[in-house]
């Protein structure tokens, strides 16, 4: 299933700063940055859960906020993409 994240997390103070590093290293684990603060994440049940988990630990849910769309097996068609930054097919095959 596809799933977006989304977050918000203050960087007020060096912790904040390092929270934010935290979760946008443990969703590049995961998916594809495509928003500073936005991935697209091609997950089965297990690993949404297990990412999901990891990020709430990561997070101050005082100052701090995550979104999870679900957009499903059948996202292609949920998905629309204009600009400068040029789009992936995550289910495609992958240079390294």
């Amino acid at each position: 299933m596809m799933v977006l994240i989304t977050y918000d997390v203050s960087t007020k103070t060096g912790t904040g700063r390092r929270r934010l590093r935290n979760v946008a290293k443990m969703c590049e684990n995961y998916g594809q940055r495509v928003q500073n603060s936005v991935f697209e994440c091609l997950l089965d049940p297990y690993q949404f859960e297990e990412l999901q988990h990891s990020l709430e630990k990561i997070i101050d849910p005082s100052t701090d906020s995550l979104r999870f769309y679900h957009l499903g097996s059948k996202w292609q068609g949920k998905v629309d993409h204009v600009g400068a930054k040029q789009t992936y097919d995550p289910e495609g095959l992958m240079m390294i």
